[in-house]
């Protein structure tokens, strides 16, 4: 079936990053903090019992957030430009929605052609100097079935949608009415397997097109 409305996750589906693995290892904490994002993606802990935990250890600043924008790009996923051509090509709706900091997606974001509008991800906040000051604790993307949420405020009576993502939290989609394709290209997940309506472990995002269109 063709879907009307498609959705992404960004890290690890578009971009071969975890953001708070990289912002992580900047300030040494980078093992730890890939731990406690393996147990969130894999379902074994809810993500609101590390959200808070990972950027106030992190705290990253101004400086960090534009230095994770250019490694989100950098890092590109393998035909993910295509992907994003060829649905804008045929007037789809295009979403981003991550769990992960707003303001470093957005560069990725716009090289891909998407306005802000259809970027959801969690916002940080800086103090005047650029430091870290806090997150926007009431984003339903930083705790489980955010995603959800977001889905059911995107999708309209008359249309379809599908989600496309490598964790546990993207098959929350389905409980929003959205079809879930896991995409285990750059980390396969054996929960998103599972519970995916389908799956490709193939390193290119060209991949899912078959599932989309």
């Amino acid at each position: 079936m063709s879907f009307d409305v498609i959705c992404f996750d960004c890290d690890s589906t578009l971009s071969k990053i975890e953001g708070i693995d990289e912002l992580a290892g900047r300030v040494g904490l980078g093992e730890a903090m890939a731990k406690l994002t393996d147990a969130a993606m894999n379902g074994e802990v809810p993500l609101e019992a590390v959200y808070e935990q990972r950027l106030s250890l992190i705290r990253p600043d101004r400086g960090s957030i534009e230095w994770l924008g250019d490694v989100y790009i950098e890092r590109i996923v393998d035909g993910v430009k295509e992907v994003f051509e060829t649905l804008s090509a045929q007037n789809k709706e295009l979403h981003i929605i991550s769990g992960g900091i707003r303001q470093a997606i957005l560069p990725l974001a716009k090289c891909l052609g998407l306005a802000e509008t259809q970027v959801h991800a969690v916002d940080i906040y800086f103090n005047e100097d650029g430091s870290y000051r806090d997150y926007d604790r009431n984003s339903p993307l930083a705790r489980s079935g955010g995603k959800a949420e977001v889905c059911k405020r995107l999708l309209k009576p008359e249309s379809s949608m599908v989600m496309i993502g490598d964790g546990k939290t993207d098959m929350e989609a389905k409980q929003a009415g959205a079809v879930v394709v896991g995409f285990g290209g750059v980390v396969d997940r054996q929960v998103v397997r599972e519970l995916a309506d389908f799956y490709s472990a193939e390193p290119s995002l060209v991949s899912v097109l078959a599932h989309v269109l």
